[in-house]
């Protein structure tokens, strides 16, 4: 899959906008990278906590087993951004100019 990218001006060169939108390509996977392992570490404290892994919790409350205590909508939150975050990582780390 290919993308292109328009730049409205003509004060800049190609080379120019390539290398601003590769730094800011980098910082916005970094930041991806960072809230991914922030998640990650988050969801493995649930899962030391209450012996049970992040994908079968989710298959667990999802189905209603697991009741609605405050603790399960906050390890939900955090799997579901853990989710999110690797994905976009995912994208981002694959993205190339």
């Amino acid at each position: 899959m290919e993308f292109a990218v328009k730049i409205q001006s003509n004060d800049f060169s190609a080379s120019e906008v390539r290398d601003v939108v590769g730094v800011a390509l980098s910082n916005e996977r970094s930041q991806a990278q960072i809230r991914r392992d922030h998640f990650a570490r988050l969801c493995q404290d649930f899962e030391i906590q209450y012996h049970l892994a992040s994908d079968e919790f989710i298959r667990r409350f999802d189905s209603g087993e697991l009741g609605d205590d405050v603790y399960l909508f906050d390890w939900f939150a955090a799997k579901r951004s853990l989710d999110l975050w690797q994905r976009r990582y995912q994208i981002l780390s694959e993205l190339t100019l």
